[in-house]
């Protein structure tokens, strides 16, 4: 009797299902953009080798929101601290030219000091108009290779070397170059530090802090700064989760509750029918739902297969954009758009269970 009554209005059954995938899709979709952008950030920051990060007061966590505010020449200082081997500048900005992306200012020789990048052809920056790229962007889109000229924030920059991916970003620049661009040629961003005995960071540490002028400088170890940067510590990252989450909770609500509705009203007197020869009210409240709930799980699945394919088609065009489908997030999906169903058809299921047996057969 379900599939049946389904398969009578083909088009409106149709349209729920559709409406129910574009929910599923809405809500992974949104979480692996969101939480894909972090967790890239956090395996390439991961691997620039460095043991500290020293950002100056109110940074933000966030890498390439804090513009370069404080003097370059900082890792100088950082640099004859006792047990420190290696201080780097850098300079982060993060740029929404085209996609977003977070591009980094080095310093080359203190910043290849840190963990040595690994070329895959061509080598150091030459000049100021030089810049390095991973191999991931260099995959993208139409590729690039070795000695092609880029557009990077709006200047044109000589690809003079392409290296493995996951040493921080997938751009790198010459700091003062990048500086310049940004309008603070001596500034960085924050400072990679590294120890030349692992034992000795805790006491790095103290020895920074006690710097004159560094006092209210942050420095943590790479690990502790690693361990915030997650959704939790986002700014409003929950709220506009939730947000998307609830406005495709609306669309889906808002498409079953119609198509259920009229639905029970075209099928007044076959609901009379069913009453006069017996049918009690959770009978026909089961029937409605049974349909909604056929017709969510069905949603559910086409949302869920077009996302995967949505990511096998960002993964050919935009590798550099990570796009995680969580298992959990998909369990979520699921029970978010079953349950938004369900609710939707409820009003359109007690009206049909509590429609007069007598009024319904008379019913045109």
């Amino acid at each position: 009797m379900v599939i049946g009554n389904l398969l009578h209005r083909p088009l409106r059954s149709a349209i729920s299902v559709l409406a129910v995938g574009i929910e599923v899709i809405m809500i992974l979709s949104i979480v692996a953009i969101m939480t894909g952008q972090i967790e890239g950030s956090r395996r390439q920051t991961s691997g620039v080798g460095a043991d500290l990060i020293v950002r100056p007061p109110n940074a933000s966590f966030l890498t390439g929101v804090s513009g370069a505010p404080v003097p370059a020449k900082v890792a100088g200082v950082l640099a004859k601290l006792p047990h420190v081997a290696v201080a780097a500048p850098v300079i982060q900005h993060l740029s929404t030219e085209g996609a977003v992306e977070t591009i980094w200012g080095i310093d080359y020789p203190s910043f290849n000091a840190l963990r040595p990048f690994v070329f895959l052809s061509g080598g150091p920056f030459q000049g100021p108009d030089d810049a390095i790229v991973d191999d991931v962007f260099a995959r993208s889109g139409k590729g690039v290779r070795l000695g092609d000229d880029i557009t990077i924030l709006n200047h044109r920059f000589h690809i003079c070397g392409i290296v493995e991916h996951g040493k921080g970003a997938r751009k790198f620049l010459p700091i003062k170059t990048l500086g310049e661009m940004l309008g603070t040629p001596d500034n960085a961003s924050l400072f990679f530090v590294k120890s030349d005995e692992p034992a000795y960071i805790n006491q790095v540490q103290q020895e920074i802090h006690h710097t004159p002028g560094m006092s209210q400088y942050q420095v943590q170890t790479l690990e502790d700064f690693l361990s915030v940067m997650t959704p939790e510590h986002l700014p409003a990252f929950n709220i506009g989760l939730r947000v998307v989450i609830s406005i495709a909770v609306i669309v889906g609500f808002i498409v079953i509750f119609q198509a259920m509705y009229t639905a029970v009203l075209e099928r007044t007197r076959e609901i009379g029918i069913l009453k006069s020869l017996g049918a009690s009210q959770l009978y026909i409240v089961n029937v409605v739902l049974r349909e909604t709930a056929f017709l969510a799980l069905i949603g559910i699945a086409l949302g869920i297969g077009l996302t995967f394919a949505l990511r096998a088609a960002m993964d050919i065009y935009f590798p550099t954009l990570p796009f995680p489908i969580s298992p959990m997030w998909i369990l979520r999906a699921i029970l978010i758009s079953l349950c938004g169903a369900l609710a939707g058809a409820s009003y359109p299921a007690l009206k049909a269970a509590k429609k007069d047996p007598i009024e319904a057969l008379a019913y045109e």
